[in-house]
């Protein structure tokens, strides 16, 4: 087998360093951008190889490792830069280039004249090779490589208009709450290699099986919560979420970059990876389940109420990652990867729709100051309309059967009590949305008609959109429930990646088995609560000219339940106070500095007292010669 995986991760790479290096000299933006994107396209060629290389092999061994050469090896620490190729990984950067070509493609319209344009794009193939790092990684630290290079360059790019304070701010925050993920995540990989001496993640999950459920190891839980704190991170829930929604300051398609299709996915990813723990582990896993919900709802309510179209996107992105945690939680490992596609296409679909309104609108994101843009943006209408119904759950678009089978998966493994309060959060899902739409596309223009003349952006901006929006309606093809007699292509293809860590589950848990009816009547109600939300938030928003004043609940919802307020006060206020008044004032400048000082005033006084000898005169230094030749010679004899 000819070994061609390499082009994956360095295709975009290549794509990094020519933009960096020669980026300025080149002064059409065509050939930036489209080289840009071919090495993506590259990249996702490649994948498609990759896929179809897996599917030769037998169902039980579709793995393949790759190694290229040793990264650290000392002692009993031995790591290499391996790659693992198997169903899950495949998938994943199916997702991550597919959808990111798309992007940087539309990128190409919505930066155009931007005076950084090359750097854009060389941030935007640097996400995407730390993207591919992180999911093709057959070791922890390999994958920590990638992760801290995902938060680098959301770091890079959420700042790109680094002229704007607010961007500034948004990125440092986004920085910084992600450093509190990672920390988790370095004290799991410590953990790990202490307990199984090695940080492979082959040898890991290996190891766990060999345990059995029988083996009772507080160890497990313990990796599994420092795990999780880094998911929690970079996928954006509760309590770190809050540097999503500021994420918005950057450009739009970095906003589809990190919402749809790498960052905050990682999070998911990294739990599926290491699914066999978290079976293993009921606490772990009744934690990711119980922050899944709470971040789902939390997410959904806070959007009713925002008016800044990216806002809104925002805080959908995170309850749909809720979502999946949810799925997470109650062992559905593939329900929560099918999500986690489906809302890749809708979610990327959506973000671009937004930015070519924010570009007809002459850059006004606020959808209260929108309207009747309908007749003028009629392809940026229809697909952001079918991203809307997808994502809330319409059948048969792709987001009905994703969002259905974690609803399923969740009433079976946990009861209708946590099924109804994810019911609540979808139905949120839907309302939000058609206000979206109401607002932005119904009804009478609410801006200056005279200063702001929307239009259609470019074929470069609007062929992304169809594309997506294709990829919206089709993408439940890949996983249909079992009720449609079909085969279910993502089940059968993830099997080898999940089937020992279904047989645990299945040994721990003893799940009833649920009717069709039963299936069917959640179907039923799901769908009829996403269309009653439509209906009323559509007649509500839809002829909406003037806005009255917010009673106080929706005041709460409008600042977003006072949370980044609370962290002010609560976090970050205290640590600068005992850096500013503490460490600086007196642990920095008293002590350290005082003490640095005071050797820097000894060494002082010593030169000044031992400068006496330097006289300049030659009978002096001949009496000190001779004086220490007498003391070395009685030294030795004496000795």
């Amino acid at each position: 087998m000819v070994d061609y995986f390499y082009l994956i991760f360095i295709a975009p790479l290549i794509g990094f360093i020519v933009n960096s290096l020669f980026g300025k000299r080149i002064k059409s933006e065509k050939i930036i951008g489209y080289f840009s994107s071919f090495v993506v396209l590259i990249s996702f060629i490649v994948s498609i190889l990759s896929l179809f290389e897996i599917l030769k092999l037998q169902e039980d061994s579709r793995k393949i490792i790759v190694t290229y050469f040793n990264w650290i090896s000392t002692g009993l620490f031995d790591v290499k830069i391996s790659f693992l190729i198997d169903p899950l990984s495949v998938l994943m950067i199916l997702v991550v280039t597919g959808v990111g070509f798309l992007i940087h493609i539309y990128s190409i319209g919505y930066m155009h004249k931007d005076e950084n344009f090359a750097l854009f794009f060389a941030y935007m193939n640097l996400f995407i090779f730390a993207m591919l790092i992180l999911v093709l990684s057959e070791s922890f630290l390999l994958m920590f490589l990638g992760w801290e290079g995902v938060g680098l360059c959301s770091y890079l790019l959420i700042g790109f208009w680094y002229e704007k304070k607010f961007t500034g701010d948004a990125a440092k925050k986004a920085f910084i709450v992600n450093r509190i993920g990672d920390f988790g995540f370095i004290i799991a990989m410590l953990l790990i290699f202490a307990n199984f001496r090695s940080l492979s993640i082959t040898n890991f999950n290996n190891t766990l099986l060999s345990f059995g459920l029988s083996y009772d190891a507080p160890i497990f839980t313990s990796i599994a919560l420092l795990l999780l704190l880094g998911a929690v991170g970079k996928s954006a829930q509760i309590p770190l979420f809050v540097w999503l929604p500021d994420a918005m300051a950057g450009p739009t398609p970095v906003s589809a970059l990190i919402h749809a299709a790498t960052m905050v996915t990682a999070g998911v990813y990294l739990i599926s990876r290491v699914s066999l723990l978290y079976v293993m582990s009921p606490t772990a896993s009744a934690i990711v389940l119980v922050i899944g919900i709470l971040t789902a709802l939390l997410a959904a309510s806070i959007a009713l109420r925002q008016n800044d179209i990216k806002k809104i996107l925002a805080y959908s992105t995170i309850s749909q990652l809720g979502f999946m945690f949810v799925a997470l939680g109650a062992y559905a490992y593939v329900s929560a990867l099918f999500h986690l596609v489906t809302h890749a296409f809708f979610k990327a679909l959506l973000f671009l729709g937004s930015g070519c309104v924010i570009h007809a609108m002459a850059g006004e994101q606020d959808v209260t100051k929108m309207g009747g843009l309908k007749p003028h943006m009629k392809i940026t209408y229809w697909t952001f309309l079918i991203g809307a119904l997808t994502i809330s759950g319409i059948p048969p678009l792709s987001g009905f059967f994703s969002k259905d089978e974690i609803l399923f998966n969740l009433y079976s493994n946990n009861g209708l009590i946590y099924f109804l309060i994810l019911l609540l959060a979808a139905a949120f899902t839907a309302y939000y949305m058609f206000r979206l739409v109401s607002l932005t596309f119904y009804g009478k223009p609410r801006y200056d008609t005279e200063k702001i003349h929307p239009h259609e952006s470019p074929a470069v901006m609007t062929i992304p959109l169809l594309v997506l929006a294709f990829l919206s309606i089709i993408g439940g093809v890949i996983s249909h429930p079992h009720y449609l007699g079909l085969t279910n292509f993502l089940d059968t293809f993830l099997k080898p990646v999940f089937e020992r860590t279904v047989y645990m589950k299945e040994s721990r848990l003893a799940l009833p088995e649920i009717s069709l009816s039963t299936e069917m009547i959640i179907i039923i109600v799901s769908v009829l609560v996403s269309i009653i939300a439509i209906v009323l938030a559509s007649r509500k928003y839809s002829r909406k000219e003037s806005f009255e004043e917010a009673n106080d609940f929706e005041k709460i919802l409008e600042n977003k339940y006072y949370i980044d307020e609370l962290y002010e006060e609560t976090i970050v206020k205290p640590v600068y106070n005992i850096s500013d008044k503490i460490l600086w004032k007196i642990a920095d400048i008293k002590i350290i500095d005082g003490f640095i000082n005071y050797i820097a005033k000894y060494f002082g006084f010593l030169s000044i007292v031992w400068r006496k000898v330097q006289t300049g005169i030659f009978q002096d230094y001949a009496i000190l010669a001779i004086t220490g030749l007498i003391l070395i010679i009685l030294f030795m004899l004496l000795k």
